[in-house]
């Protein structure tokens, strides 16, 4: 097995030139922060198939290898699953889908094969997915369930989704005036790879970050580096660390594990369990909606939207969101969610009863120079929504959140 590197990017760690600036663009405590608000995740770890002996390679050359990778065609399978440690909640479901249905959107309303719903099943369980991309034009991923299956097409300007268990169909196209760079984005907003998983905690890591070669591994029968990305000095923050499974030969992420600080099995973990590199067949991105099925046409086509950005349904601000602290301890200010009755205790009596029993069962109550709030926690990211309308969100701990507030205040 290769001996661990344990290469940190920091200023005193790297030379100059242009290595240099390429690693100091990758900044991981933002990424993590938008990978757990999509909330799609973690695969029970694969079956051990041995350590291959490898050539010793440094973390810096193994991000740049990753960097380089330029696999644009690929097929396989990735099982996913997701444990935010969300609390039960018993009889409530029924009650909070009620009370907040009406908040759905015309999409959540007109199909079940809506991607901006249905995408978002993928926040809890176990799921195997059937993925397939040939360049940036063109991707399918379908969710394989017990005696049905949900599949996202993007060939080009059009999107299709299709649900079997109800033979809905959604369809869009891209909007007429976006630019190429959009139209290729689609379906990708949404991570749902290990390569996807990977480019967002590799974007830029800084010197609150500590990088190494842990070792090598074999994923999907290939052989492949592990690359640890570990918060340094960050005694606040949710995440304990990030391993990486990249392939030797192509540079391809094939796992991408996200662990908690407060230990336990992974928040975030996902994995290939079959993959091959070859062009898929040009049929594997035609589709053509069964005879009966319902369609529902999309004005233009969104990816599944998160909050948490100035443009995020529900979340709506004049300004970039206020960053408290920095590295891996940062949390976001944002404004609160535009709907009517916010969340805030303030506001209880504007909520339907069903959504106000709905919250409580969710938020510890919380107060300080700022007032009072609610904390809502997961094992990765929490937020805090104030009385006065404002919300604290960052993969932190609750302590930290008031802290953060606090200080804003």
């Amino acid at each position: 097995m290769a001996p661990k590197d344990s290469a940190q990017t920091t200023d005193d760690d790297m030379g100059p030139g242009a290595g240099r600036r390429k690693a100091a663009r990758y900044a991981v405590p933002v990424a993590v922060a938008g990978v757990a608000a999509a909330t799609i995740g973690l695969v029970p770890a694969l079956a051990a198939q041995g350590e291959p002996e490898l050539p010793k390679i440094s973390a810096q050359q193994l991000i740049e290898k990753i960097a380089a990778s330029g696999t644009e065609q690929l097929s396989g399978s990735v099982k996913i699953t997701t444990d935010l440690g969300l609390p039960s909640l018993g009889g409530l479901d029924g009650a909070a889908g009620s009370a907040f249905a009406s908040g759905g959107g015309e999409g959540a309303r007109g199909s079940s094969a809506d991607p901006n719903a249905k995408l978002m099943e993928l926040s809890s369980g176990t799921h195997t997915l059937r993925v397939a991309a040939d360049g940036p034009g063109k991707q399918r991923v379908s969710i394989l369930e017990d005696a049905a299956e949900y599949s996202l097409v993007h060939n080009g300007d059009e999107v299709w989704a299709y649900d079997s268990a109800s033979n809905e169909a959604y369809h869009a196209t891209a909007p007429k005036d976006a630019s190429q760079n959009e139209k290729q984005r689609l379906p990708r907003d949404v991570p749902a790879t290990p390569q996807e998983f990977a480019a967002q905690a590799i974007k830029a890591a800084g010197d609150t970050t500590s990088v190494s070669v842990d070792g090598t591994s074999r994923v999907a029968g290939r052989d492949a580096y592990q690359l640890l990305i570990k918060p340094k000095q960050a005694a606040d923050s949710t995440v304990g660390s990030i391993r990486i499974a990249v392939d030797v030969k192509t540079g391809t992420p094939l796992k991408f594990t996200l662990s908690p600080s407060s230990g336990g099995k992974a928040v975030v973990d996902v994995g290939f369990t079959r993959i091959s590199f070859a062009k898929p067949a040009a049929a594997t991105f035609d589709f053509e909606p069964p005879r009966g099925a319902k369609v529902t046409r999309g004005a233009d086509h969104k990816a599944p939207e998160i909050p948490g950005t100035d443009d995020a349904k529900g979340f709506r601000s004049a300004s970039e969101p206020k960053v408290i602290g920095e590295g891996w301890n940062v949390v976001y200010e944002l404004a609160s969610p535009d709907v009517k009755g916010s969340p805030g205790p303030s506001k209880a009596g504007e909520m339907p009863h069903d959504a106000q029993k709905f919250v409580d069962a969710l938020g510890d109550k919380v107060s300080g120079k700022f007032g009072t709030g609610r904390v809502f926690q997961t094992r990765l990211v929490n937020a805090l929504m104030t009385e006065d309308g404002k919300v604290y969100v960052g993969a932190v701990t609750k302590d930290a959140l008031v802290k953060a507030a606090n200080q804003a205040g």
